[in-house]
């Protein structure tokens, strides 16, 4: 087994054919054909079931893109940092975000990168803390960002930014500028995210703290749908005011803080313990930290470093 096999059976894995995985290598297909049986022949199980529409992947293929996607991707890196010591930075970097973060940070970052660092490859990976957590612990990304405090997950974490909540309304909700206690929530039409999403979290946390509950009308984890629902006056919700400032600047969405308790959350900055990070993570996380800091001065967040 070698490091040719097993990005090819990824490459043919994420493809689901020869053909277009040998358009993607540009390689001949035989030879990638080839490379499939040598690997299955000495994992000793079929890693793909082949039919007229292409090639899927068996459970033990799965079982094994899974185990070797992150390693494959750590090994990429070092021989990619390795050749561009003596030029300039160059590689592939990818970052996990929360939906409600990326929606402010993953433009932002990409249009930095591409500005000061062609040679980089940057890959934004939207996904909820469970799955962040553990494709960083995978190698699946270099590096994540996740609510903190977050003191036990066996990771690097460095703290980044502390955000306020406000509430949000639609055009015609009359709500704002004035603050709005957290009380006064009670009884109002709410739109939320489910109880897994760390942003619900928080929301519950504080109408514990003012002693309601919450009438939650309707439940959406896309953060897009979320927006819509309460632009069409469906209820009101509780979300970062960074992530709604285009609709708040152009009247669709009215916004209050909220007061007693203030809802707050933390965002870190999660590596691998036991990973160096390569020239080309360093320079992203580098620009990530500029691209808060420049947010901070604005008004969004708090910066924590």
């Amino acid at each position: 087994m070698d490091l040719k096999q097993l990005r090819t059976f990824r490459e043919v894995a994420e493809a689901g054919s020869l053909s277009r995985a040998a358009d993607r290598l540009h390689l001949a297909q035989p030879a990638l054909s080839r490379q499939i049986r040598l690997l299955e022949a000495e994992v000793g199980v079929p890693l793909f079931a082949r039919h007229g529409r292409g090639m899927q992947l068996t459970e033990a293929g799965s079982a094994l893109l899974e185990r070797i996607d992150g390693p494959v991707r750590q090994l990429e890196g070092a021989i990619a940092e390795v050749r561009s010591l003596a030029g300039a930075v160059s590689g592939q970097v990818a970052l996990g975000m929360m939906p409600t973060i990326s929606s402010v940070l993953a433009g932002p970052l990409a249009r930095r990168v591409a500005r000061d660092h062609a040679g980089i490859s940057l890959r934004i990976v939207e996904g909820y803390t469970g799955h962040l957590i553990e494709w960083v612990q995978r190698g699946v990304t270099d590096a994540t960002l996740l609510y903190g405090p977050a003191p036990a997950l066996h990771l690097r974490v460095m703290p980044l930014l502390i955000e306020e909540m406000v509430l949000v309304g639609a055009a015609g909700s009359g709500i704002g500028p004035e603050a709005v206690p957290f009380v006064e929530l009670a009884g109002q039409r709410l739109v939320l995210p489910s109880r897994q999403h760390g942003l619900r979290r928080i929301v519950e946390a504080a109408a514990g703290r003012a002693g309601i509950a919450l009438n939650v009308a309707f439940e959406a984890d896309s953060f897009g749908v979320l927006k819509e629902l309460v632009e069409s006056g469906l209820g009101q919700a509780v979300l970062p005011r960074s992530a709604i400032r285009v609709e708040e600047a152009a009247g669709r969405l009215r916004v209050a803080p909220l007061v007693r308790p203030v809802p707050r959350r933390e965002v870190v900055l999660a590596l691998p313990p036991d990973r160096v990070p390569s020239r080309a993570v360093t320079v992203v996380l580098g620009l990530l930290e500029q691209e808060v800091a420049l947010r901070a001065a604005a008004g969004d967040w708090r910066g924590m470093r």
